[in-house]
């Protein structure tokens, strides 16, 4: 029996059939489309951190409960008293942890659509259910429709990018209290973009038994750390945290994190730095003959363009040496869309030069 033949008869099918999550490489080109912070820490704090580094012991294993890193995350995210917080490698790993918390056959998870892909994926990979419920035409959250949904397919978990990733939107904080009120299982609110927004329901965790906030430090500036924190009543918590593996959070990570957060307030003033470049990008995108850029409180903008340019016009941009992000081979609503971050200025300013030129091309 071949190897080929051995992987057909033992991998799952729905394995079997998924695509892996495709990260594109950059190459030499500016990168706009990952999400990330563009800004490095000044030099001094980068000679401080090495020094932090020199007392890490990477012949041990690394403290299992992060402890350090979990008190100082609780206390620089403004975690409610009595909450309780586990990590994991990025918000993903959480994700599959939840998951796995409540895996049986035929549960399922719910998430609005389009939104973040690895709802879908990981629920696939647990075995369970996935169900998506397609937004208002404004890509804002279909109370209605997700209600009918909740009640038909009474899932385990409902999944709420806030503010939802690949759109920019944050959702209607009534509709969204309604669906937690109205959810028969855990509602997961993913406020990965927190940074970017001055919405929030991490104040608001005690209101609601079903409720659990989902955070990263990534587009904070620490993408390379890989940590996500989960944050929730003890009785989910201590659950939920026994999916985990252990050792989850290296030493590294632990010891990186525990000192940035020390230093948050660079952090928090690159981000103010994003914010207010999101505004102007914005504005100019806006005024762009062709382009329907879409209201966001993340540190991206969904922006759409002429029928069936997409394609030619991101072929266009990484010509022209600017990487964003195509959602039209996605289809559906987004099938015209394409998603920029938020870079320095200098950035900015060359992806609107690139896009200006690829928009020329398309009018002909």
């Amino acid at each position: 029996m071949t190897v080929s033949d051995l992987a057909q008869r033992w991998i799952r099918p729905e394995i079997r059939a998924m695509a892996a999550y495709h990260v594109p490489d950059p190459g030499d080109l500016i990168k706009l489309d990952a999400m990330e912070n563009p800004y490095h820490w000044p030099d001094e704090i980068i000679d401080q951190w090495l020094e932090t580094l020199r007392s890490v012991e990477l012949n041990r294993y690394p403290d299992p409960g992060a402890q350090l890193l979990t008190e100082q995350l609780k206390q620089a995210m403004q975690v409610p008293d009595g909450m309780q917080v586990v990590l994991g490698n990025g918000s993903d790993e959480l994700i599959q942890m939840l998951a796995l918390a409540v895996a049986q056959p035929e549960r399922t998870i719910l998430a609005p659509e389009p939104t973040f892909v690895m709802y879908r994926m990981i629920a696939e990979v647990a075995g369970m259910c996935y169900q998506g419920v397609p937004l208002a035409e404004d890509f804002s959250l279909d109370g209605a429709a997700m209600r009918a949904a909740m009640e038909q397919h009474q899932p385990a978990i409902v999944f709420l990018a806030y503010p939802n990733n690949p759109t920019g939107t944050l959702f209607d904080a009534r509709v969204v209290e309604e669906l937690i009120r109205n959810a028969p299982g855990l509602v997961v609110v993913d406020e990965a973009y927190a940074p970017f927004t001055d919405s929030s329901f991490m104040a608001r965790l005690k209101e609601f038994s079903n409720l659990l906030v989902l955070r990263t430090v990534s587009k904070m500036g620490l993408a390379g750390l890989r940590l996500g924190f989960l944050v929730g009543a003890p009785e989910w918590v201590n659950e939920i945290d026994k999916t985990r593996l252990p050792y989850n959070i290296n030493v590294l990570t632990q010891a990186s994190a525990v000192f940035a957060l020390q230093h948050k307030a660079i952090l928090d003033e690159q981000a103010s730095k994003i914010r207010r470049d999101r505004v102007g990008l914005m504005k100019t995108l806006s005024g762009m003959q062709g382009v329907v850029a879409y209201p966001s409180e993340a540190n991206f903008i969904l922006f759409e363009v002429p029928a069936g340019a997409a394609d030619r016009i991101f072929d266009s941009l990484r010509e022209q040496g600017v990487l964003i992000k195509n959602l039209s081979t996605a289809g559906g609503r987004l099938c015209n869309c394409l998603r920029v971050t938020v870079g320095r200025p200098e950035e900015n300013q060359a992806f609107l030069d690139a896009l200006h030129e690829a928009l020329k091309l398309c009018r002909g």
